[in-house]
């Protein structure tokens, strides 16, 4: 029957689109199968710093599970949880369905074989012991090639989209797949010895530096980025209120993005840096607190008139939590970041402290919330109980705090321990044991911490479980239906007659389009949207990588540092294999109390030759930049066998097995070859004879310590490698001085 009305409005022309919701609820049981593995370590790994012998066995001392409890969470559990989202907001952002399910099942598979193979290599002490990127080279390639093909999906997806503007959340996951990728390419540039072994491309402190570039903002784009994405999409579903402010969005993104990536520099102050490359990387970090409290602010105000919500709703329970310790630990890095304050944070607890409070606060928090509004609406039933769910977020918050004030009164208690001095300006507590002795109860407290945290993750999987239990039987995909992508087709953006439009007609089409603002029409443009992106990510790292690659200035040499010998190389690897940079540091700064307790100050140009840095980044133990020809053979050899030997109240755990494996040096040519590769100053002569001197050296270090009442039979042991390199560290500086006091008694003998 007719209306009458004279004017009809437009047919819209609707498309069934059916989403993939099965590879979602693969990537949220990964999340948190992953996630309890992850966190069962970091209590295991507790407890070892708290109850050392909890080191049982050569595979399992902290040492070789820290790695594999960092990797863990943040790739894992956090990784899951990343595409988890992506998954799952993109296509219904987009409103198609992803561009291959072969593509994403192979990322889905692909990615948990990469984590499967890292835990089994990390324990086995196959490592580049790069901080979150110990995966040696094969699987280095291997999450190339996956990550590759997650994006090929995700912009594939973005082209064949039938929504044209791309939502906010969008813009955070192009700008993680862009960056992430840029990151793990420059930072495992490395020279293969073999399949379980490679050196870096780059030394020393071009090494630590592109170590922090990555280190820093694997943080910014793995473990912040993604979840503001999480955040832009789902705390505005949960709260069913729309974002606060579209501007605000607009400068959180492209100023965090520009900013973030200048601040790595900030975890090498006072080490041998170029002092103007740590200063930049100050400066940025401090600048970085307004656009990462823009995103808090953003995410909070989001809530406006939906408070009530939360005495009843634990997904907004845990949403709000998690992004007010996302404000803290952005008030917080920046504060870290200024050179006083991280002269007496660097190296202690404090830094722990700090980055659980963004890890188990912010991503853990963020992760249950999205879990949590998900099972009902991918598995359509109801989750199986607020009440646990209301538990597990209670249990978890206490967890938190008892972890990070534990670590913030260990850490401060160390830096203050460290550099006090007394009234006849001597070192206070000159035996570093005593300022770990004070910190252990701390250690404790961490543990419980921890276990209340994982107990909750074991209730929310309990839900997760049981909720799953009572789903519908032959669960299916969402299918909507949504509108046609009318805007894809040129006619429709022409005059209603068809005919081709003049420049005039395109200007003020264009002019029409604009109207919205520069950034609604950039939106439109995923292509040069990324590339812009791109273009922001990469002008922080080029200027402050390319001058300290390219200027020698920036790194001066020392004539008398020379290359490891092939046994102290060899020593050199089972250091790294064992994971002693852990605790560990190689770093003497300038600082008055660490001269006074360690000895000169690191200079840029020792380190030339070391492939990679060793630097370190915590010290449960004393540093080692000088501890080269501090002790006898024998000492280090009982050292090693049971630290209480040495230490009474030594928390570190014994290295028996290194004093009966057996020291293999058949490719100690090879290693040597590779290093020469590299521009490591070793001869073909050292090359050839590389095994043989080797041996030599090894039994020489095997009757001294005989000879000093030590056991016999050490020279084909992994222990004298270890040896010789420790024996090594800081005496290159040292044979400089005495050079120099040659010459001068030399030239006051002529006088």
């Amino acid at each position: 029957m007719s209306t009458g009305t004279s004017a009809k409005a437009p047919k819209t022309k609707l498309e069934k689109v059916k989403y993939d919701d099965k590879i979602v609820r693969m990537f949220v049981w990964a999340t948190m199968i992953w996630g309890i593995v992850g966190m069962l370590v970091g209590v295991v790994i507790a407890l070892q710093l708290a109850w050392w012998p909890s080191n049982i066995g050569e595979h399992f001392t902290f040492g070789r599970l820290r790695p594999l409890h960092t990797n863990a969470v943040i790739f894992a559990f956090a990784g899951n949880a990343i595409f988890a989202a992506v998954y799952h907001s993109s296509q219904r952002l987009l409103k198609t369905r992803m561009f291959s399910d072969v593509m994403s099942r192979f990322h889905f598979w692909g990615w948990q074989a990469i984590i499967a193979s890292a835990a089994i290599t990390l324990p086995l002490g196959f490592t580049q012991t790069h901080e979150y990127a110990e995966l040696e080279w094969p699987i280095d390639i291997a999450i190339t090639l996956v990550w590759v093909v997650f994006a090929v999906n995700f912009f594939g997806t973005l082209k064949k989209r039938r929504e044209k503007h791309m939502y906010v959340a969008l813009w955070f996951y192009i700008a993680t797949i862009v960056t992430v990728a840029i990151l793990h390419i420059f930072n495992n540039l490395v020279v293969p010895v073999d399949a379980f072994k490679s050196y870096p491309v780059f030394a020393g402190v071009q090494d630590a530096l592109i170590q922090w570039w990555y280190g820093h903002n694997a943080v910014a784009f793995f473990l912040t980025t993604p979840f503001l994405g999480l955040m832009y999409y789902y705390l505005p579903k949960a709260a069913d209120r729309p974002v606060f402010s579209y501007k605000l969005s607009i400068v959180h993104f492209w100023s965090l993005i520009f900013i973030y990536i200048w601040a790595g520099p900030h975890h090498l102050h006072y080490t041998a840096l170029p002092e103007w490359a740590s200063t930049l990387g100050m400066i940025f970090s401090i600048m970085l607190w307004m656009p990462s409290w823009g995103g808090m602010i953003n995410g909070l105000f989001t809530l406006r008139g939906a408070w009530h919500k939360l005495r009843k709703d634990p997904v907004l329970k845990f949403f709000v939590v998690g992004i007010t310790f996302y404000g803290m630990s952005t008030f917080e890095g920046p504060m870290l970041s200024v050179k006083a304050v991280n002269s007496l944070s660097h190296y202690t607890d404090w830094t722990i402290g700090h980055v659980h409070a963004g890890a188990l606060g912010w991503n853990g928090f963020m992760t249950f919330g999205m879990i949590y509004w998900l099972i009902p609406r991918m598995w359509k039933t109801k989750l199986y109980s607020k009440t646990l769910a209301n538990v597990h977020f209670w249990i978890g918050t206490v967890g938190i705090l008892l972890y990070v004030i534990a670590m913030y009164s260990s850490g401060i208690t160390q830096g203050l321990m460290w550099r006090a001095f007394d009234e006849t300006g001597r070192l206070m507590y000159p035996d570093f044991i005593e300022t770990v002795v004070q910190i252990v109860p701390m250690y404790w407290v961490r543990l419980v911490g921890g276990s209340l945290y994982l107990i909750g993750v074991l209730i929310g999987f309990y839900n997760l479980v049981m909720s799953v239990l009572k789903a519908p039987k032959g669960l299916t995909d969402e299918e909507v239906e949504v509108a046609a992508p009318a805007w894809r087709h040129k006619a429709a953006d022409q005059g209603e007659d068809g005919t081709v439009e003049t420049y005039d007609a395109a200007l003020f089409r264009l002019q029409e389009k604009l109207k919205g603002g520069w950034h609604r029409f950039l939106e439109g443009w995923p292509l040069v949207f990324t590339v812009l992106t791109t273009i922001a990510v990469a002008i922080g790292g080029a200027v402050e990588i390319f001058p300290t690659l390219l200027i020698d200035s920036n790194i001066p040499k020392i004539a008398s540092v020379k290359p490891l010998t092939p046994l102290e190389l060899e020593g050199r690897d089972i250091y790294i294999e064992e994971g002693c940079v852990s605790c560990h540091s190689q770093m003497v700064r300038p600082l008055r109390h660490e001269i006074e307790r360690y000895g000169e100050y690191s200079k840029p140009g020792e380190s030339v030759y070391n492939r990679p840095f060793l630097w370190g980044s915590k010290r449960t133990g004393p540093d080692l930049a000088r501890v080269g020809g501090k002790y006898p053979h024998l000492w280090h050899v009982r050292h090693m066998k049971d630290p209480r030997l040495t230490s009474p109240k030594s928390i570190m755990p014994s290295y028996p097995h290194l004093l009966t494996n057996e020291l293999d040096l058949s490719d100690a040519d090879d290693k040597l070859e590779t290093m020469a590769m590299l521009n490591v100053p070793y001869t073909a002569s050292d090359i050839e004879t590389a095994e043989e001197h080797a041996r030599k050296q090894a039994k020489e270090i095997a009757t001294e310590v005989e000879t000093q009442g030590g056991p016999a039979g050490l020279e084909d042991r992994k222990i004298v490698a270890l040896v010789a390199y420790l024996q090594r560290l800081g005496t290159d500086i040292k044979r400089e001085e005495a050079n120099e006091n040659a010459v001068e008694d030399d030239k006051a003998g002529d006088q």
